[in-house]
Protein backbone atom coordinates (compact mmCIF):
# COMPACT_ATOMS: atom_id res chain seq x y z
CA UNK A 1 0.00 0.00 0.00
CA UNK A 2 1.49 3.08 -1.26
CA UNK A 3 0.10 6.69 -0.42
CA UNK A 4 -0.07 7.49 -3.78
CA UNK A 5 -2.77 4.74 -4.76
CA UNK A 6 -4.87 3.85 -1.98
CA UNK A 7 -8.37 3.17 -3.66
CA UNK A 8 -8.98 -0.03 -3.81
CA UNK A 9 -6.90 -1.28 -1.00
CA UNK A 10 -8.70 -3.11 1.95
CA UNK A 11 -9.08 -1.75 5.52
CA UNK A 12 -7.25 -4.68 6.93
CA UNK A 13 -4.42 -3.59 4.58
CA UNK A 14 -4.56 -0.13 6.45
CA UNK A 15 -4.16 -1.57 10.12
CA UNK A 16 -1.38 -4.07 8.54
CA UNK A 17 0.78 -0.78 7.06
CA UNK A 18 0.36 1.27 10.28
CA UNK A 19 1.26 -1.68 12.66
CA UNK A 20 3.31 0.36 15.32
CA UNK A 21 4.90 2.97 13.03
CA UNK A 22 4.48 6.87 13.26
CA UNK A 23 4.46 9.28 10.10
CA UNK A 24 7.77 10.91 10.38
CA UNK A 25 9.21 12.75 7.66
CA UNK A 26 7.08 11.29 5.54
CA UNK A 27 8.09 7.61 6.30
CA UNK A 28 6.89 4.70 8.27
CA UNK A 29 9.30 4.75 11.19
CA UNK A 30 8.97 2.01 13.72
CA UNK A 31 8.53 2.34 16.86
CA UNK A 32 9.58 0.90 19.66
CA UNK A 33 6.25 -0.60 21.47
CA UNK A 34 2.50 -1.08 20.52
CA UNK A 35 -0.42 -0.30 21.72
CA UNK A 36 -3.62 -2.53 20.66
CA UNK A 37 -6.53 -1.11 18.50
CA UNK A 38 -10.12 -3.33 18.98
CA UNK A 39 -13.60 -2.97 16.98
CA UNK A 40 -15.79 -1.75 19.99
CA UNK A 41 -18.69 -2.99 17.73
CA UNK A 42 -16.97 -6.44 17.61
CA UNK A 43 -14.66 -6.90 20.43
CA UNK A 44 -11.72 -8.04 18.19
CA UNK A 45 -8.14 -6.36 17.86
CA UNK A 46 -8.02 -4.53 14.56
CA UNK A 47 -4.23 -3.99 14.84
CA UNK A 48 -1.54 -2.54 16.80
CA UNK A 49 -0.88 1.40 16.81
CA UNK A 50 2.69 2.84 18.16
CA UNK A 51 2.99 3.38 21.50
CA UNK A 52 5.42 6.74 21.38
CA UNK A 53 8.12 7.15 23.97
CA UNK A 54 9.53 10.86 24.58
CA UNK A 55 12.46 10.01 22.05
CA UNK A 56 10.07 9.20 19.25
CA UNK A 57 7.84 11.83 19.70
CA UNK A 58 10.91 14.26 19.91
CA UNK A 59 12.40 12.92 16.21
CA UNK A 60 8.84 14.13 14.96
CA UNK A 61 9.14 16.95 16.61
CA UNK A 62 13.15 17.20 15.01
CA UNK A 63 11.63 16.99 11.53
CA UNK A 64 8.77 19.37 11.72
CA UNK A 65 11.18 21.92 13.32
CA UNK A 66 13.59 21.68 10.43
CA UNK A 67 10.48 21.57 7.53
CA UNK A 68 9.27 24.17 8.62
CA UNK A 69 12.12 26.51 8.14
CA UNK A 70 12.00 26.02 4.21
CA UNK A 71 7.57 25.84 4.21
CA UNK A 72 7.63 29.43 5.72
CA UNK A 73 9.59 30.54 2.70
CA UNK A 74 6.85 28.85 0.22
CA UNK A 75 4.70 31.65 -0.85
CA UNK A 76 1.37 31.93 1.22
CA UNK A 77 -0.83 31.01 -1.83
CA UNK A 78 1.30 28.27 -3.38
CA UNK A 79 1.03 26.79 0.26
CA UNK A 80 -2.09 27.20 -0.12
CA UNK A 81 -2.72 25.08 -3.66
CA UNK A 82 -0.65 22.55 -2.03
CA UNK A 83 -3.02 22.20 0.82
CA UNK A 84 -5.87 22.22 -1.05
CA UNK A 85 -4.21 19.49 -3.64
CA UNK A 86 -3.77 16.97 -0.84
CA UNK A 87 -7.87 17.67 0.55
CA UNK A 88 -9.02 16.45 -2.74
CA UNK A 89 -7.16 13.58 -2.96
CA UNK A 90 -8.59 12.99 0.22
CA UNK A 91 -11.91 13.17 -1.20
CA UNK A 92 -10.46 10.68 -3.83
CA UNK A 93 -10.00 8.11 -0.74
CA UNK A 94 -13.07 8.86 0.97
CA UNK A 95 -14.84 5.58 1.32
CA UNK A 96 -11.72 4.35 2.05
CA UNK A 97 -10.73 6.39 4.93
CA UNK A 98 -14.52 5.68 5.55
CA UNK A 99 -14.80 2.42 6.08
CA UNK A 100 -11.44 2.32 8.50
CA UNK A 101 -12.94 4.95 10.67
CA UNK A 102 -16.25 2.65 11.08
CA UNK A 103 -14.57 -0.07 11.99
CA UNK A 104 -12.04 1.52 14.65
CA UNK A 105 -14.68 4.11 16.17
CA UNK A 106 -17.94 1.98 16.27
CA UNK A 107 -19.68 4.70 14.50
CA UNK A 108 -22.13 4.01 11.54
CA UNK A 109 -20.56 4.22 7.93
CA UNK A 110 -23.81 5.77 6.57
CA UNK A 111 -24.66 8.20 9.16
CA UNK A 112 -21.65 8.93 11.09
CA UNK A 113 -17.78 8.33 9.10
CA UNK A 114 -18.68 9.41 4.95
CA UNK A 115 -19.93 12.34 6.23
CA UNK A 116 -17.13 12.99 8.78
CA UNK A 117 -14.47 12.43 5.68
CA UNK A 118 -15.97 14.47 3.40
CA UNK A 119 -16.59 17.38 5.92
CA UNK A 120 -12.67 16.82 7.23
CA UNK A 121 -11.82 17.17 3.58
CA UNK A 122 -14.15 20.20 2.76
CA UNK A 123 -12.28 22.07 5.90
CA UNK A 124 -8.74 21.42 4.36
CA UNK A 125 -9.69 22.80 0.45
CA UNK A 126 -11.86 25.66 2.25
CA UNK A 127 -7.96 26.70 4.38
CA UNK A 128 -6.31 26.07 0.85
CA UNK A 129 -7.92 29.17 -0.96
CA UNK A 130 -7.24 31.03 2.33
CA UNK A 131 -3.52 31.65 1.82
CA UNK A 132 -4.30 35.29 0.20
CA UNK A 133 -5.47 36.04 3.64
CA UNK A 134 -2.56 35.71 5.45
CA UNK A 135 -1.96 39.82 4.81
CA UNK A 136 -1.40 42.84 7.52
CA UNK A 137 -2.20 46.20 7.95
CA UNK A 138 -0.55 49.69 6.73
CA UNK A 139 -0.73 51.81 9.59
CA UNK A 140 -1.44 55.84 9.61
CA UNK A 141 1.44 56.34 12.18
CA UNK A 142 3.28 59.14 9.86
CA UNK A 143 3.32 60.27 6.69
CA UNK A 144 7.37 60.07 6.67
CA UNK A 145 7.36 56.68 7.57
CA UNK A 146 6.12 53.26 6.38
CA UNK A 147 4.17 51.83 9.32
CA UNK A 148 2.88 47.80 8.82
CA UNK A 149 2.04 44.66 10.46
CA UNK A 150 2.48 41.18 9.05
CA UNK A 151 1.57 37.99 9.73
CA UNK A 152 3.94 35.17 10.29
CA UNK A 153 3.78 31.51 11.35
CA UNK A 154 4.75 30.51 14.54
CA UNK A 155 6.56 27.60 14.02
CA UNK A 156 5.89 23.77 15.27
CA UNK A 157 2.19 23.42 16.60
CA UNK A 158 1.74 20.44 18.48
CA UNK A 159 -1.82 19.05 17.55
CA UNK A 160 -3.63 16.31 19.43
CA UNK A 161 -7.46 15.21 18.72
CA UNK A 162 -9.64 12.72 20.70
CA UNK A 163 -11.49 9.82 19.23
CA UNK A 164 -15.07 10.85 18.95
CA UNK A 165 -14.52 13.05 15.13
CA UNK A 166 -11.28 12.13 15.04
CA UNK A 167 -10.98 13.57 10.87
CA UNK A 168 -13.12 16.59 11.44
CA UNK A 169 -10.51 18.06 14.14
CA UNK A 170 -6.97 16.62 12.40
CA UNK A 171 -8.76 19.26 9.23
CA UNK A 172 -9.49 21.96 11.72
CA UNK A 173 -5.95 21.51 13.44
CA UNK A 174 -3.56 21.27 10.57
CA UNK A 175 -5.78 22.86 7.89
CA UNK A 176 -4.97 26.60 9.40
CA UNK A 177 -1.46 25.48 10.66
CA UNK A 178 -0.06 24.43 7.66
CA UNK A 179 -1.91 27.27 5.47
CA UNK A 180 -0.18 29.44 7.80
CA UNK A 181 3.47 28.67 7.17
CA UNK A 182 3.46 26.09 10.44
CA UNK A 183 4.73 22.33 10.50
CA UNK A 184 2.54 20.34 12.69
CA UNK A 185 2.61 17.16 14.83
CA UNK A 186 -0.17 15.48 15.44
CA UNK A 187 -0.77 12.91 17.79
CA UNK A 188 -3.57 10.77 17.29
CA UNK A 189 -6.20 8.87 19.24
CA UNK A 190 -4.84 5.82 20.95
CA UNK A 191 -8.41 4.61 20.60
CA UNK A 192 -9.03 5.57 16.42
CA UNK A 193 -5.38 6.26 15.48
CA UNK A 194 -5.76 4.38 11.77
CA UNK A 195 -7.51 6.74 9.83
CA UNK A 196 -6.22 9.58 11.12
CA UNK A 197 -2.37 8.21 9.93
CA UNK A 198 -4.58 7.11 6.12
CA UNK A 199 -5.55 11.01 6.20
CA UNK A 200 -2.13 12.02 6.75
CA UNK A 201 -0.26 10.01 4.69
CA UNK A 202 -2.95 10.39 1.91
CA UNK A 203 -1.96 14.58 2.58
CA UNK A 204 1.74 13.88 2.37
CA UNK A 205 2.10 12.84 -0.42
CA UNK A 206 0.90 16.65 -1.65
CA UNK A 207 3.33 18.18 1.06
CA UNK A 208 7.34 18.72 1.60
CA UNK A 209 8.41 15.50 4.25
CA UNK A 210 8.56 16.32 7.97
CA UNK A 211 5.63 19.32 7.36
CA UNK A 212 3.02 16.76 8.89
CA UNK A 213 4.20 13.82 11.07
CA UNK A 214 2.11 11.87 13.37
CA UNK A 215 2.62 9.86 16.42
CA UNK A 216 0.40 8.16 18.13
CA UNK A 217 0.53 6.83 22.03
CA UNK A 218 -0.76 7.36 25.08
CA UNK A 219 -1.54 11.03 26.78
CA UNK A 220 0.84 10.09 29.89
CA UNK A 221 3.53 9.40 27.38
CA UNK A 222 3.06 10.99 24.40
CA UNK A 223 1.38 13.21 24.94
CA UNK A 224 3.13 14.90 27.78
CA UNK A 225 6.42 14.55 25.63
CA UNK A 226 5.31 16.25 22.67
CA UNK A 227 3.38 19.59 24.46
CA UNK A 228 6.69 19.64 26.84
CA UNK A 229 8.76 19.73 24.13
CA UNK A 230 10.88 22.85 24.03
CA UNK A 231 10.14 23.37 20.03
CA UNK A 232 6.56 23.12 20.63
CA UNK A 233 5.68 27.14 19.41
CA UNK A 234 2.22 26.02 20.02
CA UNK A 235 -0.76 23.77 21.04
CA UNK A 236 -3.89 22.86 19.97
CA UNK A 237 -5.69 20.32 21.57
CA UNK A 238 -9.47 18.91 21.82
CA UNK A 239 -10.50 16.92 24.61
CA UNK A 240 -11.77 16.49 27.99
CA UNK A 241 -11.81 19.78 30.52
CA UNK A 242 -9.04 17.89 33.15
CA UNK A 243 -6.54 17.16 30.03
CA UNK A 244 -7.04 20.47 28.49
CA UNK A 245 -6.58 22.25 32.36
CA UNK A 246 -3.45 20.38 32.32
CA UNK A 247 -2.20 21.42 28.86
CA UNK A 248 -2.64 25.13 29.59
CA UNK A 249 -0.66 24.86 32.38
CA UNK A 250 1.87 23.24 30.18
CA UNK A 251 1.51 26.37 27.67
CA UNK A 252 1.63 29.04 30.22
CA UNK A 253 5.14 27.69 31.68
CA UNK A 254 6.70 28.36 28.61
CA UNK A 255 4.40 31.27 27.40
CA UNK A 256 3.29 30.22 24.16
CA UNK A 257 -0.40 30.13 22.96
CA UNK A 258 -2.70 27.89 24.00
CA UNK A 259 -6.00 26.66 21.93
CA UNK A 260 -8.56 24.45 23.37
CA UNK A 261 -12.25 22.61 22.52
CA UNK A 262 -13.08 21.04 25.56
CA UNK A 263 -16.67 19.94 26.88
CA UNK A 264 -20.09 21.22 26.77
CA UNK A 265 -23.69 20.76 28.20
CA UNK A 266 -25.29 22.47 25.37
CA UNK A 267 -28.91 23.72 26.23
CA UNK A 268 -31.91 23.25 23.96
CA UNK A 269 -34.64 25.67 24.24
CA UNK A 270 -38.30 24.95 22.15
CA UNK A 271 -40.51 28.26 23.05
CA UNK A 272 -43.88 27.88 22.69
CA UNK A 273 -44.36 29.03 19.02
CA UNK A 274 -41.80 27.01 17.59
CA UNK A 275 -42.42 24.60 14.88
CA UNK A 276 -42.29 21.23 16.66
CA UNK A 277 -41.38 18.83 14.03
CA UNK A 278 -37.99 21.03 13.15
CA UNK A 279 -37.78 21.04 16.67
CA UNK A 280 -38.06 16.93 17.60
CA UNK A 281 -35.77 16.73 14.12
CA UNK A 282 -33.34 19.24 15.54
CA UNK A 283 -33.19 18.03 19.04
CA UNK A 284 -32.57 14.04 17.68
CA UNK A 285 -29.60 15.53 15.19
CA UNK A 286 -28.60 18.20 17.91
CA UNK A 287 -28.26 15.02 20.06
CA UNK A 288 -25.75 13.36 18.19
CA UNK A 289 -28.04 10.48 18.65
CA UNK A 290 -26.36 9.08 15.23
CA UNK A 291 -23.06 9.19 17.03
CA UNK A 292 -24.57 7.83 20.59
CA UNK A 293 -24.30 11.33 21.66
CA UNK A 294 -20.65 11.06 21.75
CA UNK A 295 -20.35 15.00 20.71
CA UNK A 296 -19.42 18.19 22.76
CA UNK A 297 -21.81 20.05 21.29
CA UNK A 298 -24.93 17.80 21.60
CA UNK A 299 -28.06 19.15 22.70
CA UNK A 300 -27.86 17.01 25.87
CA UNK A 301 -30.33 19.48 27.87
CA UNK A 302 -33.62 20.13 26.31
CA UNK A 303 -36.04 22.57 27.71
CA UNK A 304 -39.62 22.45 26.37
CA UNK A 305 -42.47 24.83 26.99
CA UNK A 306 -44.68 23.47 29.26
CA UNK A 307 -47.72 23.74 26.73
CA UNK A 308 -45.31 21.56 24.14
CA UNK A 309 -44.16 19.00 26.40
CA UNK A 310 -46.48 16.17 25.71
CA UNK A 311 -46.76 16.48 21.90
CA UNK A 312 -42.52 16.70 22.16
CA UNK A 313 -41.89 13.60 23.90
CA UNK A 314 -44.61 11.75 22.13
CA UNK A 315 -42.63 12.71 19.06
CA UNK A 316 -39.35 12.52 19.65
CA UNK A 317 -40.18 8.78 21.38
CA UNK A 318 -41.77 8.00 17.79
CA UNK A 319 -38.58 9.04 15.93
CA UNK A 320 -35.95 7.53 18.43
CA UNK A 321 -37.93 4.46 18.16
CA UNK A 322 -36.92 4.14 14.81
CA UNK A 323 -33.26 4.57 15.10
CA UNK A 324 -31.92 1.28 13.84
CA UNK A 325 -28.81 0.15 16.54
CA UNK A 326 -26.66 -2.00 15.16
CA UNK A 327 -23.33 -2.95 12.83
CA UNK A 328 -21.49 -0.11 12.03
CA UNK A 329 -21.16 -1.25 8.82
CA UNK A 330 -24.37 -2.07 7.72
CA UNK A 331 -26.35 0.31 5.77
CA UNK A 332 -29.00 -0.23 7.56
CA UNK A 333 -27.57 0.97 10.43
CA UNK A 334 -28.64 4.56 12.28
CA UNK A 335 -27.13 4.42 15.23
CA UNK A 336 -23.48 2.22 16.58
CA UNK A 337 -21.65 2.03 19.65
CA UNK A 338 -19.60 3.43 22.61
CA UNK A 339 -15.91 3.77 22.13
CA UNK A 340 -15.08 1.64 25.20
CA UNK A 341 -16.15 0.32 28.16
CA UNK A 342 -14.93 3.09 30.48
CA UNK A 343 -17.41 5.60 28.33
CA UNK A 344 -19.94 2.71 28.84
CA UNK A 345 -19.73 2.45 32.47
CA UNK A 346 -19.51 6.21 32.84
CA UNK A 347 -22.77 6.75 30.78
CA UNK A 348 -24.15 4.12 33.08
CA UNK A 349 -23.56 5.45 35.88
CA UNK A 350 -25.19 9.16 34.91
CA UNK A 351 -28.39 6.76 34.04
CA UNK A 352 -28.42 4.65 37.50
CA UNK A 353 -28.00 8.14 39.44
CA UNK A 354 -31.20 9.27 37.13
CA UNK A 355 -32.62 6.31 38.02
CA UNK A 356 -32.44 6.24 41.74
CA UNK A 357 -33.61 10.42 41.69
CA UNK A 358 -37.53 10.62 43.42
CA UNK A 359 -39.57 11.66 40.23
CA UNK A 360 -37.53 11.10 37.68
CA UNK A 361 -37.90 9.44 34.28
CA UNK A 362 -35.70 7.11 32.31
CA UNK A 363 -36.76 5.87 28.96
CA UNK A 364 -35.22 4.44 26.82
CA UNK A 365 -36.08 4.00 23.12
CA UNK A 366 -34.61 1.22 20.56
CA UNK A 367 -33.67 -2.14 20.20
CA UNK A 368 -30.50 -3.57 20.69
CA UNK A 369 -28.61 -5.40 18.19
CA UNK A 370 -29.22 -9.15 18.75
CA UNK A 371 -25.90 -10.50 16.40
CA UNK A 372 -24.11 -12.53 17.96
CA UNK A 373 -20.86 -11.32 16.26
CA UNK A 374 -21.44 -8.28 17.51
CA UNK A 375 -20.18 -7.25 20.93
CA UNK A 376 -23.17 -6.34 22.76
CA UNK A 377 -21.71 -4.57 26.18
CA UNK A 378 -20.70 -0.92 24.36
CA UNK A 379 -24.03 -0.49 22.78
CA UNK A 380 -26.78 1.96 24.72
CA UNK A 381 -30.12 2.66 23.37
CA UNK A 382 -30.73 6.45 23.23
CA UNK A 383 -32.17 7.42 26.44
CA UNK A 384 -34.31 10.15 27.82
CA UNK A 385 -34.42 11.63 31.36
CA UNK A 386 -37.31 13.99 32.67
CA UNK A 387 -38.73 15.01 35.66
CA UNK A 388 -34.67 15.91 37.39
CA UNK A 389 -33.79 18.58 39.70
CA UNK A 390 -32.16 21.80 37.77
CA UNK A 391 -28.74 21.22 39.99
CA UNK A 392 -28.75 17.16 39.44
CA UNK A 393 -25.38 15.95 38.15
CA UNK A 394 -27.36 14.71 35.05
CA UNK A 395 -28.40 18.20 34.07
CA UNK A 396 -24.79 19.59 34.88
CA UNK A 397 -22.05 17.27 33.83
CA UNK A 398 -21.45 16.42 30.90
CA UNK A 399 -22.60 12.61 29.90
CA UNK A 400 -20.87 12.13 26.65
CA UNK A 401 -23.51 9.20 25.59
CA UNK A 402 -26.59 9.19 24.01
CA UNK A 403 -28.17 10.27 26.88
CA UNK A 404 -30.74 14.02 27.14
CA UNK A 405 -32.16 15.65 29.67
CA UNK A 406 -35.49 16.95 28.89
CA UNK A 407 -37.06 19.84 31.39
CA UNK A 408 -40.25 22.04 30.95
CA UNK A 409 -40.52 25.56 31.43
CA UNK A 410 -42.59 28.25 31.57
CA UNK A 411 -40.43 31.27 32.50
CA UNK A 412 -38.77 33.27 29.91
CA UNK A 413 -36.08 34.78 31.84
CA UNK A 414 -35.78 31.87 33.85
CA UNK A 415 -35.56 29.48 31.24
CA UNK A 416 -32.18 31.34 30.09
CA UNK A 417 -31.08 31.07 33.64
CA UNK A 418 -31.07 27.98 33.48
CA UNK A 419 -29.72 27.57 30.12
CA UNK A 420 -26.60 29.74 31.43
CA UNK A 421 -26.35 27.88 34.77
CA UNK A 422 -23.16 25.12 33.73
CA UNK A 423 -19.82 25.74 33.73
CA UNK A 424 -19.57 25.26 30.24
CA UNK A 425 -20.23 27.88 27.14
CA UNK A 426 -20.05 25.79 23.87
CA UNK A 427 -23.34 25.45 22.00
CA UNK A 428 -26.82 26.45 22.60
CA UNK A 429 -29.75 26.78 20.12
CA UNK A 430 -33.20 28.34 20.43
CA UNK A 431 -36.24 27.09 18.47
CA UNK A 432 -38.92 30.19 18.05
CA UNK A 433 -40.91 31.98 15.01
CA UNK A 434 -40.22 34.79 16.79
CA UNK A 435 -37.36 37.60 15.72
CA UNK A 436 -37.47 38.99 19.12
CA UNK A 437 -37.16 36.13 20.73
CA UNK A 438 -34.53 34.76 18.49
CA UNK A 439 -32.15 37.90 18.71
CA UNK A 440 -32.98 38.55 22.98
CA UNK A 441 -32.27 35.38 23.34
CA UNK A 442 -29.02 34.63 21.52
CA UNK A 443 -28.11 38.14 23.05
CA UNK A 444 -28.45 36.48 26.25
CA UNK A 445 -26.80 32.73 25.98
CA UNK A 446 -23.90 32.26 27.45
CA UNK A 447 -22.19 30.53 24.36
CA UNK A 448 -19.96 30.74 21.44
CA UNK A 449 -22.05 29.20 19.24
CA UNK A 450 -25.30 29.51 19.29
CA UNK A 451 -28.53 28.33 16.09
CA UNK A 452 -31.80 29.70 15.89
CA UNK A 453 -34.37 26.81 14.30
CA UNK A 454 -31.61 24.50 13.73
CA UNK A 455 -28.59 22.55 15.20
CA UNK A 456 -25.96 22.21 12.73
CA UNK A 457 -22.53 20.32 13.47
CA UNK A 458 -19.13 22.30 12.66
CA UNK A 459 -19.20 23.97 8.95
CA UNK A 460 -16.15 25.55 7.57
CA UNK A 461 -16.48 29.30 7.10
CA UNK A 462 -18.24 29.57 10.32
CA UNK A 463 -16.06 30.72 13.58
CA UNK A 464 -16.58 27.86 16.04
CA UNK A 465 -15.47 27.77 19.54
CA UNK A 466 -16.80 28.15 23.20
CA UNK A 467 -17.39 30.30 26.34
CA UNK A 468 -15.73 29.45 29.81
CA UNK A 469 -14.55 25.89 30.59
CA UNK A 470 -15.70 24.75 27.15
CA UNK A 471 -11.96 26.25 26.38
CA UNK A 472 -10.22 29.34 24.62
CA UNK A 473 -9.97 30.16 20.57
CA UNK A 474 -11.78 29.25 17.71
CA UNK A 475 -11.91 26.79 14.87
CA UNK A 476 -13.05 26.28 11.18
CA UNK A 477 -12.52 30.35 9.91
CA UNK A 478 -10.29 32.84 8.60
CA UNK A 479 -10.20 34.12 12.55
CA UNK A 480 -9.34 31.18 13.55
CA UNK A 481 -5.66 30.90 11.26
CA UNK A 482 -5.01 34.60 11.82
CA UNK A 483 -5.20 34.69 15.67
CA UNK A 484 -4.01 31.66 16.42
CA UNK A 485 -1.68 30.00 14.15
CA UNK A 486 0.09 33.52 13.07
CA UNK A 487 1.41 35.95 15.28
CA UNK A 488 1.87 39.79 14.37
CA UNK A 489 4.77 41.67 13.92
CA UNK A 490 5.13 45.63 13.98
CA UNK A 491 7.55 46.95 11.52
CA UNK A 492 8.47 50.44 11.38
CA UNK A 493 10.80 52.06 8.89
CA UNK A 494 12.21 55.42 8.77
CA UNK A 495 14.61 56.84 5.27
CA UNK A 496 14.84 60.27 6.98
Amino acid sequence: MTKQNMIDTAPDEVFAAYRQVNLIDAKRVPANAALDVTAPATGLVLGQAAASDADETAAAVASAKTAQIAWAQVPARERGKRVAAAARAVAENAELIAQVLARETGKAIRTECRGEVAVAADIIEFYGGLGSELKGQTVPYNPRMLTMTTREPLGVVAAIVPWNVPLVLFALKIGPALVAGNSVVLKSSEEAPFATFLMAEIMMAHLPAGVLNVVNGTGAVCGNALTGHPDIAKITFTGSEAVGEAIYKVGASRIIPVSLELGGKSPMIVCEDADLDKAVAGAISGMRFTRQGQSCTAASRIYVHDSLMDAFMERLGAQLDKLVIGDPLDEATDVGTIINARQIATINGYVARAEATEGATVTRYGQLPKDAALSPDLFVQPTILSGLPDDHPCVMEEIFGPVAVVQRWSDYDQVIELANSTHYGLAASVWTRSLHVALDSTSRLNAGYVQVNQNLTIQPNVSYGGFGRSGLGKEASLEAMLEHFTRSKTIVMNFD
